[in-house]
């Protein structure tokens, strides 16, 4: 199973509706917080989405 870490760096303050439920349903509440996911196509999917405002590396 490969899985990444996911760490917030941009702010989703003024981003659309959409991005932020992204975030959230990453598990991913403010700046600089870090989750741990498992790679799924729908993860992967949900990564593409908001990569511009995330640090993401595989572990």
């Amino acid at each position: 199973m490969r899985k990444l870490k996911l760490t917030q760096k941009r702010s989703i303050i003024g981003r659309p509706a959409r991005q932020k439920r992204t975030m959230q349903a990453l598990g991913l509440r403010r700046m600089n917080h870090s989750v741990e996911v498992v790679v799924t196509p729908q993860i992967e999917g949900m990564v593409e989405k908001v990569k511009h405002l995330l640090l993401v590396e595989e572990i």
